[in-house]
């Protein structure tokens, strides 16, 4: 099912990296890193192409924006993701100076934003983004479900 409204262009991309990724046999997540609305960064989840465990779209996305950007700091930058980041992508975001996080479904197992450690909460944390959830959920949950009933 759609969203009822149009969605913002940075979401719409990080679905289409999510679904790329899908069709790299990876988990289907995507991630954009934008500044003043331009994207400057994107990642898809990359775990078995790469052979490395922090290749999270997130993490793709805000190395991508960081070489962009010349600065590992990404002061006033969004990140739009498909799913709630785990606990190492939000330290990520974090140490990053991230402003506003947006993403699409929540994950009951291994999410860190409003799941499990809700790591921006937790008084060693020393920048918490602003935080929107819920931005196409139905699309993103869609094609998590899918892609794992797939496989069993």
């Amino acid at each position: 099912m759609a969203t009822p409204f149009p969605l913002p262009d940075p979401m719409r991309r990080a679905l289409d990296l999510a679904r790329a990724a899908e069709q790299a046999g990876e988990v289907p997540i995507g991630a954009v890193v934008t500044l003043d609305g331009r994207i400057i960064g994107e990642g898809e989840n990359r775990n078995r192409r790469d052979n490395d465990p922090t290749a999270h779209a997130e993490m793709v996305a805000i190395r991508a924006a960081a070489a962009h950007l010349k600065d590992f700091r990404l002061t006033g930058c969004d990140l739009w993701v498909t799913l709630e980041p785990c606990p190492m992508c939000a330290g990520a975001l974090s140490h990053a100076r991230i402003a506003r996080l947006y993403y699409a479904a929540a994950d009951p197992k291994g999410g860190a934003i409003e799941q499990g450690p809700r790591l921006f909460t937790q008084p060693q944390c020393l920048h918490r983004p602003e935080v929107y959830g819920g931005i196409a959920e139905t699309e993103a949950s869609a094609l998590l479900r899918d892609f794992f009933l797939a496989r069993r």
